[in-house]
């Protein structure tokens, strides 16, 4: 089994969901999240900042806000992990920056509370 974790946009959410069902993925969580990419930082004004420069500061502005995100986990067994990725990747991509991240992860097991039931049959 692996965990999916995927940043994507607020606006993508519906797309996103409607992929991942069409894949075959109707379970998966959903959290609010705020982040931001290396892209939007320019690491000598944040030096600058904080060495104590009000110019570095000042022209930071912006730039090291953090940005609504969603945060999705979807754990699937070994197999589906291609796929998952495939429906976050097409229904999140614009090719701009701030399109988001997916982080696969193994899982050791999982257990569904209510049956008992353990490893895939707890997730499927």
């Amino acid at each position: 089994m692996k965990e999916v974790i995927a940043i994507v946009r607020m606006n993508k959410m519906n797309e996103t969901k409607a992929a991942l069902t069409e894949a075959g993925i109707d379970a998966f969580f959903a959290h609010e999240a705020q982040s931001r990419g290396l892209g939007f930082v320019n690491r000598k004004l944040v030096k600058g900042a904080e060495e104590g420069f009000e110019e570095a500061a000042a022209l930071l502005g912006e730039k090291g806000k953090l940005y609504p995100k969603r945060m999705l986990t979807v754990v699937v067994d070994d197999a589906e992990v291609k796929e998952v990725i495939e429906a976050i990747i097409g229904s999140n991509r614009t090719g701009k920056p701030g399109d988001g991240k997916i982080f696969v992860l193994p899982v050791g097991n999982a257990v569904r509370v209510r049956t008992g039931e353990t490893g895939s049959a707890s997730i499927g």
